[in-house]
């Protein structure tokens, strides 16, 4: 049976191949596979769609990765880099949804403050610790129930950091936090996201056996047109690391960014 990335392949490689004289059988295939897909898609859906996770499943996930990282030392650095390329103004400053083990927390030197929010308050020490005494005067940390930023301050940041979060999240619950972020971005502000891609394999294993929630591609680009802001590079490092950068509207932010990866079609 074709996976749905297999058949995505297929859609591919039959619109770049078309032909005048194969133009009817292709395109009559084209929608018999594109009709298969939204089918396949509906169904992963219905059928993988979970809850959010609780706090309780949240500690017991950072504990584990606190003793073994599920990022190669390639691929923080990967991250890393990219982190820095938005780092040029101190004008403003950042955010990082869901640091967990705190593992990229001190990758924001260039902006003012640091702020970190998350469901677990206890994380609180535990990212500080990892940071001299002289530095914690830029750090703050604020405790969210789901999606609230309420407590954050009201447009002070031009960069939004999310990785390895996003994805355990319902595509309900990524759509509630993009509206809140707006009280804390500032317009043409950046957010950097991983999220799950149910496209691919690696990806949608994880939602199948219930430890991701289930999420596309497809699905993301809805939820970031609907919530008014403009996806500007789609980009996967591996299958299981798929990310979206995208910018809230306006002007204030004095970061331009510029792509650096290959985009996924």
């Amino acid at each position: 049976m074709l996976s749905i990335e297999e058949i995505k392949l297929l859609i591919e490689k039959l619109e770049k191949v078309k032909k005048e004289d194969l133009q009817e059988l292709i395109d009559n295939n084209l929608k018999i596979l594109k009709d298969i897909e939204l089918a396949v898609d509906a169904n992963n859906k219905e059928e993988i769609d979970r809850l959010d996770k609780t706090k309780e499943w949240f500690r017991m996930d950072v504990e584990q990765k606190r003793q073994q990282s599920n990022v190669e030392p390639w691929l923080y650095d990967t991250i890393r880099q990219k982190i820095q390329s938005f780092g040029k103004t101190e004008q403003y400053n950042s955010l990082e949804i869901g640091p967990g083990t705190g593992l990229f927390s001190k990758e924001f030197r260039a902006w003012t403050h640091n702020y970190f929010i998350d469901v677990l308050p206890e994380l609180k020490d535990k990212i500080f610790r990892r940071f001299n005494p002289a530095a914690l005067k830029r750090l703050k940390f604020y405790v969210t129930d789901k999606t609230n930023c309420a407590e954050l301050p009201k447009g002070a940041v031009n960069f939004v950091f999310s990785w390895d979060t996003f994805v355990f999240f319902t595509q309900e619950h990524i759509a509630q936090y993009l509206e809140d972020l707006k009280t804390v971005l500032i317009p043409g502000g950046h957010c950097f996201i991983q999220y799950a891609d149910c496209h691919f394999d690696f990806d949608l294993k994880q939602a199948k056996r219930g430890y991701w929630n289930y999420n596309t591609k497809t699905a993301m680009e809805k939820i970031i047109k609907d919530a008014s802001y403009e996806a500007l590079e789609w980009g996967q490092y591996k299958q299981g690391a798929n990310y979206v950068i995208f910018q809230r509207d306006g002007k204030q932010n004095p970061v331009v960014f510029k792509k650096t990866e290959i985009v996924l079609d």
